[in-house]
């Protein structure tokens, strides 16, 4: 019998699409099918191809979706398992090493080879890496707990930890970091207190902190620093003839602002007090230093903006004028000067040309601070409320309400604001569903925290902590991490007093406000 009369009979009569055929198939579909495959084997690869385009083309729609399910699985690779056969295992821990911890977890479980490639190419350890270099949370939780020794080791290196040790460590990670974010959100936390108090102090206007150290600036015109271990006062800086009002450090110099008109640079190593700048009339209420400039504001309701050249060559570039009260806060980047007074307005200006740029108008009564952003500014206001602004178009994006009295302090990071009031609270608020215009505003305030007896001045936050101080003499230290110890006091006892001294890190205070406890006793600080 000819060949190709067998398989034209058996692909026009017996093939035709059926699928309960297909379920028991009969004695002579197999022996057809049987000749026909015998057939097929004599053939050439170029003919076999041709005979399958035929028999695909006489085919309905429903068998050609039988057959592509067939061919699917068939046409795929597993790159995973082939790129060691050649050589290439880098190339598949590199692919590999994209993945997020769940899927990472998933890949674990193909095959073993897909598992080898993982625990050979350190994959886990590669994954908590790149969040350490990517997130500050994460960064922290490597430095505090100690593990960031095991990590950015060499891999011929003998010390580095086996693979294992890695997988292990990652859920033990986001179980701390779970931890944490729980206490922000239910409060908890442990609390230290600095007690500031002394003959002359009535308030601890500004600070700054480091994991070393605590600068503050008092109303009895001195700065102290205090070490973060020992919480212990181990400097006082002595120079200002009036309330250290705001201050900012780095790591060469302490920059600080007084009631008494003048800007006073400090060098951070010795403690010299190495440059006074005297220009504006009345109280300086606030300062920012960054990459060779510096933005100082004053109760005499100008901005003066400086060249910083070194610590002793500081000179004054332009003075901004604008607004009709005194300006209480300056923050700034490479594109503009953000600047905000007791006349209500937050004013927009060019860093480059000094230009003015616009006018955010909202609040109904005088700005006590701000923080500045990309694009986002987020102020506080004597009208108790809190605004977050678009500073590219003016927007008002929302408003906070939960204060009692005046704004005095406010700072955000990529999740949370934390404000603090003359209420004597501090209150975290959740940042990201304040952007969403969905998110009801009852619900953005995540946590009141109530422990200072006086009106919070300054505070400054991290993953953390926040550290914050108050018109009651003290700094309190709210430990988000560590919340299984107790409470820690310190009494101002072992003073060392340093003619003109110093420290470092960055914050500042705002126009000061020291008042007494609920009296209204005036307070030639307060530009409000």
């Amino acid at each position: 019998m000819d060949g190709s009369f067998v398989v034209r009979t058996y692909f026009t009569t017996s093939i035709l699409y059926d699928p309960a055929r297909k379920k028991e198939p009969s004695q002579s579909f197999q022996t057809e099918r049987d000749a026909c495959l015998s057939y097929f084997a004599k053939w050439n690869e170029a003919d076999q191809v041709d005979f399958v385009e035929q028999l695909l083309s006489r085919m309905c729609h429903y068998q050609h979706g039988h057959i592509n399910a067939y061919l699917k699985p068939m046409l795929q690779r597993d790159f995973i398992t082939l790129l060691p056969t050649k050589g290439l295992d880098h190339v598949a821990e590199n692919i590999l090493s994209y993945l997020d911890a769940k899927s990472l977890c998933r890949a674990e479980r193909v095959c073993k080879e897909w598992s080898r490639v993982i625990s050979e190419g350190m994959l886990w350890k590669k994954l908590i890496e790149r969040n350490v270099r990517t997130d500050s949370l994460w960064r922290g939780l490597a430095e505090r707990k100690g593990w960031i020794k095991y990590l950015f080791i060499p891999r011929p290196g003998v010390t580095h930890r086996p693979h294992k040790f890695y997988r292990e460590l990652f859920p033990k990670i986001m179980k701390d970091i779970e931890a944490i974010e729980t206490n922000w959100r239910t409060g908890h936390h442990n609390l230290q207190r600095i007690n500031c108090r002394s003959e002359n102090s009535k308030g601890v206007y500004c600070l700054q902190y480091d994991d070393d150290k605590i600068v503050s600036g008092l109303r009895d015109n001195t700065i102290k620093i205090w070490d973060r271990n020992s919480l212990q006062c181990c400097k006082i800086l002595t120079g200002h003839t009036g309330s250290v009002l705001c201050l900012q450090y780095d790591d060469k110099v302490i920059i600080s602002g007084s009631s008494d008109s003048t800007v006073r640079v400090w060098d951070v190593n010795t403690g010299d007090m190495v440059n006074t700048l005297i220009h504006h009339c009345e109280a300086v209420l606030h300062l920012r230093f960054n990459n060779g400039m510096m933005v100082t504001c004053s109760k005499d309701r100008s901005i003066a903006v400086w060249d910083m050249t070194s610590p002793t060559e500081i000179a004054l570039r332009r003075v901004l004028v604008g607004h009709r009260a005194a300006v209480n806060v300056v923050d700034f980047d490479e594109k503009y000067i953000v600047s905000a007074s007791g006349d209500r307005t937050i004013k927009v200006w060019n860093t480059s040309t000094c230009e003015f740029v616009r006018t955010l108008n909202g609040h109904k009564r005088g700005i006590a601070c701000l923080q500045y952003r990309d694009r986002l500014v987020v102020s506080g206001s004597s009208d108790n409320s809190i605004r977050l602004w678009d500073i590219e178009c003016g927007t008002c994006l929302r408003i906070l309400e939960g204060h009692e009295e005046l704004v005095r302090c406010i700072r955000f990071d990529s999740k949370r604001i934390v404000s603090g009031a003359y209420d004597g609270k501090i209150k975290v608020w959740d940042l990201q569903a304040a952007l969403d215009i969905r998110a009801q505003t009852n619900t953005l305030c995540l946590k009141t925290l109530v422990e200072h007896t006086g009106r919070v001045f300054r505070l400054q936050f991290d993953e953390f902590q926040i550290v914050s101080s108050s018109h009651d003499d003290t700094i309190l230290i709210w430990d988000f991490l560590n919340c299984s110890q107790k409470e820690e006091t310190t009494t101002p006892q072992t003073l060392v007093q340093v003619g003109r001294s110093p420290s470092r890190e960055y914050s500042s205070s705002s126009a000061a406000g020291g008042r007494a406890q609920p009296q209204q006793e005036t307070d030639d600080d307060d530009a409000y």
